[in-house]
């Protein structure tokens, strides 16, 4: 019998990282669905794909990731990131799907001086680490068969992100300036991809047995600590972009949405339980800032 693996948010930045690489897993067959072929809203329609396809596996990468836009889109953040996550864990849970979901740093304040394991109490500070929170909280009361993943700062060669930013304004402004005092981690999203279907393939060949013990939250970065001004000045330094980069506090450039001041996840977790090993961000930056310059050539 065919396992079947759903992966929703298919044309995201994660999605298009997945279906690069599900060579990793090949005894499966994958469905990648987007927003007009899967609305996470749409109970129905989630029931009747289904009920037709008896996926073993989903692993959601839809999601309403506007920081800032969430604060006065509420109804359309809440409508992803919590209801249609609820009712995602809900099927998932009636079908007997492993649900592996993508969460976010920004469940934290980031008033913690050190890094946040899976144990500390989020304290969301925006609507978006709200809706968030919210969809964690409904996936753990409605499917207990799950891994839920916390990430941070994700950005790719696909879709629109900080990195993409950086590198459009380093070429078309005679100055950059970048907020220097909010401490996090950079993450590729293809990395994220990997330890998502290394942890899917793990689970499949562990299948006949009992697999409560690997369900829960976990926390995937890559390694190392950066202000959002280490991270464009790595940038610049691999595009070879001589632009020159000044450093901001928070206070001097004004979001709609505020941000944790320190949000570096500890990985401990999912690198013991998975046997996994976390490149530096730094030298995944390195690879993604090439594969955008052979886009470019």
């Amino acid at each position: 019998m065919t396992t079947n693996i759903l992966i929703t948010g298919s044309n995201g930045q994660l999605g298009n990282e997945l279906r690069n690489l599900i060579g990793m897993v090949p005894e499966c067959n994958f469905m990648f669905t987007d927003r007009e072929q899967l609305d996470l809203t749409d109970q129905a329609k989630m029931s009747q794909l289904f009920e037709q396809h008896r996926f073993a596996f989903c692993i959601n990468a839809a999601a309403y990731t506007g920081v800032d836009k969430a604060e006065t889109e509420v109804e359309k953040a809440t409508a992803v990131n919590t209801t249609g996550v609820q009712k995602l864990a809900e099927i998932c849970n009636q079908y007997q799907t492993i649900l592996l979901h993508i969460s976010t740093d920004f469940v934290f304040d980031g008033t913690k001086p050190y890094w946040y394991n899976e144990q500390d109490q989020p304290q969301p500070l925006g609507v978006y680490g709200s809706t968030k929170w919210a969809g964690e909280e409904a996936i753990r009361v409605a499917c207990p068969q799950h891994l839920i993943i916390r990430t941070a700062w994700l950005y790719s060669s696909y879709g629109n992100n900080f990195v993409k930013t950086m590198l459009r304004l380093g070429k078309e402004k005679p100055e950059v300036r970048v907020v220097a005092d909010q401490m996090g981690t950079p993450t590729y999203a293809r990395d994220l991809a990997k330890v998502l279907l290394t942890i899917t393939h793990f689970l499949y060949k562990k299948k006949e047995q009992k697999l409560q013990t690997y369900f829960g939250t976990y926390h995937y970065s890559n390694e190392g600590t950066a202000s959002w001004y280490d991270f464009t000045h790595a940038i610049f330094e691999f595009a070879d972009l001589p632009t020159p980069l000044l450093p901001l506090h928070t206070t001097e450039y004004k979001t709609a949405a505020i941000r944790p001041h320190f949000s570096v996840l500890d990985k401990t977790k999912i690198k013991q339980i998975f046997n996994i090993a976390i490149p530096h961000w730094r030298e995944s930056l390195k690879k993604c800032i090439a594969v955008l310059q052979i886009q470019e050539n």
